[in-house]
């Protein structure tokens, strides 16, 4: 049997002649041609299992091992984790001025009251908004009352008009009436 690149494998697709081997090698793969068709040529991989692989090819990486620590190594690794853990209850080893709680409660603390201090000025702004809403609102029908007023007096004004009117060709035509 005979090893072929891929790139070999490839090339061998667009020649017209089947090959004469047509079982290939390559690494952990088997090829075969199958049969010539119409629209080309058609190969089947075999991918062979790991057991089947001879000791020359590649095998795949194992992860590193790791070296023994010894018991004396993993007390000294525990007694320095407890002793970090001490340092940081206790506000270090430098005496620092509060624990880890004392922290976070100051932290929840200061959100609280940023959340207290947005709040606030959300209802401030909100009832301003409201305010001036109402103003505008009020503003607007006070408006429409004295321009609906206005619209009225003068369909009363123009009413007396008509009225005036009437009452005078009324009176024309009875003179007219009484002369005539």
């Amino acid at each position: 049997m005979k090893e072929l690149s891929v790139l070999s494998l490839i090339c061998s697709c667009f020649y017209s002649q089947p090959h004469p081997n047509t079982i290939y090698q390559y690494g952990d793969m088997e090829v075969k041609q199958l049969d010539k068709r119409a629209s080309g040529q058609s190969f089947e991989v075999i991918l062979k299992s790991p057991s089947d692989l001879s000791p020359e090819s590649p095998m795949l990486s194992s992860p590193p091992k790791r070296k023994d620590t010894s018991l004396e190594e993993l007390q000294k690794r525990l007694e320095a984790a407890e002793e970090r853990r001490k340092a940081r209850r206790h506000g270090g080893p430098d005496g620092g001025a509060g624990t880890q709680e004392a922290q976070v409660l100051k932290q929840l603390a200061e959100r609280r009251e940023h959340e207290r201090e947005v709040l606030h000025k959300a209802l401030e702004g909100n009832s301003n908004f409201s305010r001036l809403a109402e103003q505008r609102l009020n503003y607007k029908m006070e408006l429409s009352k004295e321009i609906r007023e206005a619209h009225l007096a003068a369909l009363r004004e123009r009413l007396r008009e008509k009225e005036l009117h009437a009452a005078e060709v009324r009176r024309n035509k009875e003179q007219r009436e009484m002369s005539g």
